[in-house]
């Protein structure tokens, strides 16, 4: 019952980080007023029509007034934080690093999509983040305020200095502001030892991926790609398989 509870918790807050993504890069919009309502037709949503996934599928992907599409990001958000949330209560059961690390994933989840859509990072997630990613280490089994404050420095500090050197070679950015806080605040949540895999991950999927835009856009090295969901990933794979990285960095690395 705790694992379907987890798992429907994580449905129902995928349904306000829909809302987050849809309203928090807009300047003055509210992420609370007005109610849900229908993008097209500013039809105000009824519960029955709102209830994660089920509604979408009942209603066959249309708005009941206006019946336009619904995009399938409502239903694969929704679905993505159900499954985030079943996977980490059957990582970290009922203790308290469930809520803390939910918090984590759900805000990662929300950068995903708006560096998707609109190649930002809001610091209305990410300085918040890290406050409350340092201020979790005194909560969260085996991370201690040293490690999340060591992270957090570190983060920060290595994709500025990645950053600066870019741009005193090309003369242009090649990294955002954003993506400095984002790694700030992975440091504070996951420690200053999760970083080279995340930076390393992180960058290995972007090189693949960006090869491919670079190949579809024919920019080249212009090509410009949003590098926040790569950290977001790597976070998720160091999160749930962090012991897994470490048995095989000892056994390959460390012998």
């Amino acid at each position: 019952m705790e694992l379907i509870f987890a798992t429907v918790l994580g449905a129902l807050v995928g349904s306000f980080i829909n809302v987050v993504i849809l309203r928090l890069p807009k300047d003055g919009e509210s992420i609370v007023f007005p109610p849900s309502h229908c993008p097209q037709c500013q039809a105000l949503i009824r519960w029955y029509d709102n209830i994660p996934m089920i509604s979408f599928l009942l209603l066959l992907g249309r708005c009941r007034q206006c019946r336009q599409p619904i995009s399938w990001q409502y239903p694969a958000v929704e679905l993505l934080m159900a499954l985030l949330s079943f996977a980490l209560y059957r990582t970290f059961g009922l203790s308290p690093s469930f809520p803390v690390y939910f918090i984590f994933c759900g805000a990662l989840l929300a950068i995903i999509f708006i560096d998707l859509h609109h190649q930002i990072i809001p610091d209305l997630i990410s300085l918040p983040g890290i406050a409350l990613g340092f201020a979790a280490s005194f909560l969260v089994p085996g991370l201690s305020w040293q490690d999340s404050a060591l992270g957090l420095l570190l983060g920060g500090g290595i994709f500025y200095a990645i950053a600066a050197g870019y741009y005193l070679l090309a003369q242009r950015a090649g990294m955002g502001g954003g993506d400095i806080k984002l790694l700030a605040m992975i440091g504070a949540f996951l420690g200053w030892r999760a970083l080279p895999f995340v930076i390393f991950t992180s960058a290995l999927l972007g090189s693949v991926i960006g090869i491919g835009a670079m190949i579809k856009q024919k920019k080249g090295g212009k090509t410009v790609i949003p590098y926040g969901p790569f950290l977001a990933v790597a976070s998720y794979l160091y999160l749930f398989f962090s012991n897994e990285i470490w048995r095989l960095a000892d056994r390959y690395y460390f012998p």
